[in-house]
């Protein structure tokens, strides 16, 4: 009886010093602030902005707010590649029925910048970041690289494009327009910034850039340092244009209802976009002011999981600050229960049990955390799965298989009860408190 009594002790103690060490870090993970993020320098957001300020006006505007949704910018990549032989309006006309944002339906049109976009996600990441907080600098950051393109000769008006510049009242800022020469065909250019916009004045941020796609650009670049490609009867994926008066996107809630069937028209205030939270996927916000103005536009259970950072079973989650503190109200609320049991021994039972179990799900997010994060969504056209965006199974798209399983769960539960067991502690006998906290019994 005795040794029975040690090793039970000895297990409850166990037990309970785990329990303090989860409260613990539990209320430090609460208690942590997010980290502030320093606002993009202008030399910064201009080495993004660089390989996408000379495209036609509208085309930057439905770049600039597809940038915000990277994951379903993915999405959209797989769906290109497994259907190359759909182009322009038709290819918009077949993504009408998915679950994208309209700017990112409209880009099914443009592989050519889909492709960079999917390739450099750590680039499409920051881009949209910098556009949802810092929207106006972004648009000045493009007049000033047109005014440098410009006075280096390298953008005028040819049979591909027209240029329009708006002198400006007095002490404003000369405005740039970039219009295609013909509305029903447009075309996307592919130039070095190096080359373009001259001498490079930012060594510590060199622009982004990416050579032309042979694909759509045969030839490569030419020595201006532009390639042109070929044009593409996408009139209908057109549906917004840069306002450069009010630093915003002005959208045509006609035009964009045409590409998304289910475009919410309540989404458009004054003709103006407003990015929706509910297509972020969980992406987590660059910084606290951005993440609280938007995530709360994600209505439901999705929006309160992309707002924490968690997995909402369509993308990854978002920061690990986030799902710890997730993490730990689920490992409070299995500790109520835990106590809420009647007996010492029921109480011991089922804190083994709901320790390994949260012990598997803290592994389970360990593992989505070195998965996904603000900077590894750069890694996520591996990860996200082919029929999420009708692609093909390229990469490692079974990356998410085990994330949040029960199967994974329940191994991970079932080591954690032969462990217990091994060390040789077991239920008292049967008694009136165990039945009473529904326990099925000891030894006998």
């Amino acid at each position: 009886m005795s040794r029975w009594n040690h090793r039970w002790t000895k297990a409850l103690c166990l037990w309970l010093l785990v329990m303090l060490i989860m409260a613990s870090t539990g209320t430090q993970a609460q208690t942590q602030p997010a980290p502030t993020r320093e606002p993009f320098k202008p030399e910064e957001i201009e080495a993004l902005v660089a390989p996408i300020a000379l495209y036609p006006d509208s085309v930057l505007s439905q770049v600039l707010m597809a940038s915000t949704y990277p994951l379903e910018i993915v999405y959209a990549a797989r769906w290109v590649k497994a259907n190359p032989k759909i182009k322009g309006d038709d290819a918009v006309k077949a993504v009408e029925n998915q679950p994208w944002d309209v700017s990112v339906k409209s880009l099914v049109a443009f592989p050519q910048i889909l492709d960079p976009m999917n390739d450099k996600l750590d680039w499409t990441q920051r881009l949209g970041d910098a556009f949802l907080a810092q929207q106006k600098d972004v648009f000045a950051a493009v007049q000033r690289l047109r005014a440098r393109a410009k006075d280096s000769g390298n953008l005028k008006s040819n049979e591909q494009q027209k240029v329009v510049v708006e002198q400006a009242p007095a002490g404003g800022q000369t405005i740039m327009k970039i219009e295609p020469a013909n509305p029903q065909v447009i075309y996307v250019p592919a130039y070095n910034p190096t080359v373009v916009y001259g001498a490079w004045s930012y060594p510590a941020y060199p622009p982004t850039y990416w050579p032309p796609y042979p694909a759509y650009y045969p030839g490569g670049a030419l020595m201006t340092g532009f390639a042109w490609g070929v044009g593409l009867a996408a009139a209908g994926a057109i549906f917004s244009n840069c306002n450069w008066g009010s630093s915003n996107v002005n959208i045509n809630v006609n035009k964009a209802a045409n590409i998304d069937r289910n475009f919410d028209r309540t989404k458009v205030e004054g003709g103006r976009w407003q990015h929706d939270g509910s297509h972020r996927q969980g992406v987590a916000y660059r910084d606290n002011a951005t993440r609280e103005k938007y995530s709360r536009d994600a209505g439901g259970a999705q929006g309160r999981n992309d707002f924490r950072g968690r997995d909402n079973g369509n993308g990854p989650r978002a920061d690990s600050s986030d799902r710890t503190r997730g993490g730990d109200r689920t490992g409070a609320a299995d500790r109520s229960n835990a106590g809420n049991r009647a007996s010492v021994a029921d109480r011991s039972t089922s804190g083994n049990r709901a320790g390994a179990a949260n012990r598997s799900a803290a592994g389970d997010r360990g593992s989505a955390s070195n998965r996904v994060g603000t900077s590894d969504v750069s890694r996520a056209s591996d990860r996200v799965g082919g029929a999420g965006g009708g692609g093909t199974g390229g990469g490692r798209d079974d990356a998410f298989q085990g994330v949040g399983s029960g199967g994974a769960t329940q191994r991970s539960a079932d080591r954690g009860r032969s462990s217990v067991q091994s060390s040789g502690f077991s239920r008292p006998s049967g008694g009136g408190g165990a039945r009473a906290g529904g326990g099925r019994g000891g030894r006998r």
